[in-house]
């Protein structure tokens, strides 16, 4: 039966199944409840106030996203003699739900090119083996890889310790999402991040959502959207597909809305693959010619604001259609509707980010809201959705390959240390330079760099080109049966909800808060804190710079961020205060903007031409499913698009019509990276005809490594692909 809304029943009965995995509803519940922030999206739920509360302290607010990780930690050990029982080879066939679902890792294994199985090892041998072989080598051949589930301690220390270590080639997961959002709000306002807090995004009368679905992946948004929508808000949705969730809601939590369902969508456009720019563009304009350009806010607030309006003026409309695909009736009305609201938020996620031209997308977005003042005015702003719990936190705290001036002078003068000044790569950047031969160590705080990686042949030859990896992780990914390193190491770390002390993370709002950590549900697992001190204290380069031992107490760390890292000086209390702060400068109230000039900066472009312009070729988006986090997948099935499996293309039924195929059919997907066979063509009338639609990381065989220039994403949206029968 088709799924026409999203949440409701099937999410509280989803709720009880995950109860019984994970040993009664009762013993999921005071989890969930426990004081640490959520483990999946950025959205900002915990801390102080407990789980299931979000950051206007309203009670309950959970999704399956959030119950799906704190299930996968409170799985039990993989059992000891698995190693034995499963070659590597056969691991490499194992789905990354398959792998997910095989229980917590709890013991340090390694894995020696010519072996047919890892290896259980103690502690004692892991670390040692890996500090002897980092004492080997340069430390610029060497790079550091975080995701952002880790803790802001974590990621500065470990951080810190690349440098000491003596390289700059130290990286987050941000540079495959949204760096494209950082490097373009930066260039545009002065500030990387969301300006606006929670409750400004439910103050607003107007919402528009570019590229994003997070009635999948970040659903306790769809709570705010309801309150907009029973406010008389309009929430403009444009997106290439119509995702089910987006349209309808019910909120398991809201009576009314879980009876009866919640319409989101006021309005929803379907540019094609890639036509967001022109889209954007194509709204300006005609804002322009509606007079409702507020020409005294950018008089006051903006630069150059003549040669964009120029430019607007120089446009025209046959190209804003060609390349949006959007009519310009469509688009004036949508233009209208924004003219006439007073607080409007724009949100996106990485149907903005994932493009060739995904920093021009983040510009055209702040140029559309700097258009009629709605940056530095309550209850309006620019809202990136952020995907990993801290992945903002992460990069705050310089996990960046250049660090901030400010922390770089603090590091150097205030606690006397040396650090290098040799640029950093960043992170396709280093896969290039392991493929090369110019690095021979990688080192991954959590995540799954394998998994994230466009062209997944590439990213396998590349990582299996390095001397040794060491990874640290609770599970098993497909990272860690393919593109394995001479050498591999993978170390069992705790989660946030096991560590022996609170821990803090940032919210993509700008708020820090405490995860109080708790009981060891494990016995093998150590702290990511503990890992890094213990490899720390034995390299050569950085074992006598700092007291090591001391930075196992997280408050030790805190003191040090609190010392060098701008915005964080209220960080050293957290322990004892227990009282979660918020970054200064950047929610933007008023518009002050942190610039050389002290305004906002308008941005010109020139709009690309729409890929995929051969007879049969299709533009391909990759995305995540309903039950999948990242390339973490939890579920095969995707829920809110009625498909049972991953191996599916969806096409436009007037596509498939075009090739001659029938629904289900099978196929052969090929790009100029690469060919998935044995695909199930499925009619799908949803998406936008002339588009395509697989799921993302299986389908990152078929991504190239063609990235955007300004901050180096790849384009994991709009890769152009030919659709054959199979024979």
């Amino acid at each position: 039966m088709k799924v026409k809304s999203g949440g409701g029943f099937r999410a509280i009965h989803y709720t009880f199944k995950k109860g019984r995995e994970a040993g009664g509803l009762l013993k999921l519940f005071r989890a969930m409840r426990s004081r640490n922030a959520c483990k999946t999206c950025a959205l900002g739920m915990g801390g102080q106030k407990g789980g299931m509360v979000n950051e206007k302290g309203t009670f309950p607010e959970v999704c399956k996203k959030s119950l799906q990780a704190m299930v996968a930690d409170m799985q039990p050990a993989i059992a000891s003699d698995f190693w034995l029982k499963h070659s590597i080879e056969e691991l490499k066939t194992f789905s990354p739900r398959k792998l997910e679902n095989l229980g917590r890792l709890s013991q340090p294994i390694r894995y020696r090119r010519g072996e047919q199985y890892f290896e259980p090892i103690t502690w004692t041998e892991a670390i040692t083996s890996i500090t002897n072989k980092m004492n080997l080598i340069e430390a610029d051949r060497s790079f550091f890889y975080f995701s952002g589930r880790s803790s802001n301690e974590a990621g500065f220390l470990l951080q810190l310790m690349a440098r000491l270590y003596g390289t700059n080639n130290v990286n987050n997961c941000s540079y495959y999402c949204h760096q494209a959002s950082g490097v373009g709000l930066q260039s545009s306002i002065g500030t990387g991040t969301a300006t606006i807090v929670l409750d400004d995004l439910e103050k607003s009368d107007c919402v528009f959502l570019i590229g994003g679905n997070p009635a999948s992946n970040h659903p306790r948004l769809m709570t705010s959207l309801m309150h907009v929508r029973r406010r008389g808000g309009k929430v403009i949705v444009i997106n290439p597909v119509r995702e089910t969730g987006l349209l309808n809601f019910r909120i398991p939590s809201d009576p009314w809305s879980l009876l009866f369902g919640t319409r989101i969508a006021t309005h929803y456009l379907q540019p094609h693959i890639g036509g967001d720019l022109a889209l954007l563009w194509g709204l300006a304009k005609s804002l322009k010619s509606q007079n409702r350009i507020d020409r005294s806010y950018l008089n006051q607030h903006c630069r150059d604001e003549s040669a964009w309006c120029d430019a607007l003026d120089s446009l025209e409309w046959d190209e804003i259609e060609t390349k949006s695909g959007i009519l310009k009736d469509e688009i004036d009305l949508i233009a209208k509707l924004y003219g006439q609201s007073d607080r409007a938020v724009f949100a996106w996620t990485m149907g903005i980010t994932h493009h060739a031209h995904g920093v021009q997308n983040v510009q055209a977005i702040a140029n559309l809201a700097l258009s009629r003042g709605m940056v530095g005015k309550v209850g309006s702003g620019l809202m990136p959705i952020r995907g990993h719990s801290n992945v903002q936190g992460i990069g705050s705290v310089g996990v960046t390959p250049t660090l901030k001036k400010a922390i770089y002078d603090s590091l150097e003068k205030n606690h006397g240390l040396k650090l290098p000044t040799k640029p950093g790569l960043d992170t396709l950047a280093c896969m290039e330079a392991a493929a090369q031969s110019q690095i021979s160590v990688g080192f991954f705080l959590g995540g799954n760099l394998y998994g994230s990686n466009p062209d997944s042949k590439f990213a396998d030859a590349s990582l299996s080109n390095l001397d040794m990896s060491i990874m640290l992780n609770t599970t098993l990914n497909t990272g860690h049966v393919h593109g394995l390193a001479k050498e591999t190491y993978i170390l069992p770390v705790l989660a946030r909800d096991e560590e022996h002390a609170a821990t803090t993370q940032e919210s993509m709002f700008n708020f820090v808060r405490l995860s109080d950590g708790g009981p060891k549900r494990l016995m093998g697992p150590r702290s990511e804190l503990e890992i890094i001190v213990e490899i720390g204290s034995k390299l050569s380069e950085t074992s006598n710079k700092i007291d090591w031992q001391s930075m196992r107490d997280p408050d030790k760390v805190r003191h040090w961020i609190s010392s060098v890292v701008p915005g964080y000086s209220q960080i050293k209390d957290i322990g004892t205060n227990r009282s979660e702060f918020q970054i200064e400068g950047r929610t933007l109230h008023s518009p002050v903007f942190a610039t050389d000039s002290g305004k906002a900066q308008l941005h010109v472009h020139t709009l690309p031409d729409l890929l995929a312009q051969n007879k049969g070729e299709f533009r391909l988006m990759t995305v995540r499913s309903e039950g999948q986090f990242n390339t973490v997948v939890y579920e095969d099935e995707d829920l809110y698009r009625n498909q049972d499996g991953r191996d599916v293309i969806l096409l436009h039924p007037d596509d498939l019509s075009l090739l001659s195929l029938k629904h289900n059919q099978r196929v052969r997907v090929s790009s100029k990276t690469g060919t998935m066979s044995n695909i199930r063509a499925r009619s799908y009338e949803e998406i936008r005809q002339g588009n395509a639609l697989m799921y993302y990381p299986e389908a990152n065989l078929l991504v190239s490594r063609d990235s955007d220039p300004a901050s180096r994403t790849p384009a994991f949206k709009g890769v152009v692909v030919q659709i054959t029968p199979e024979t």
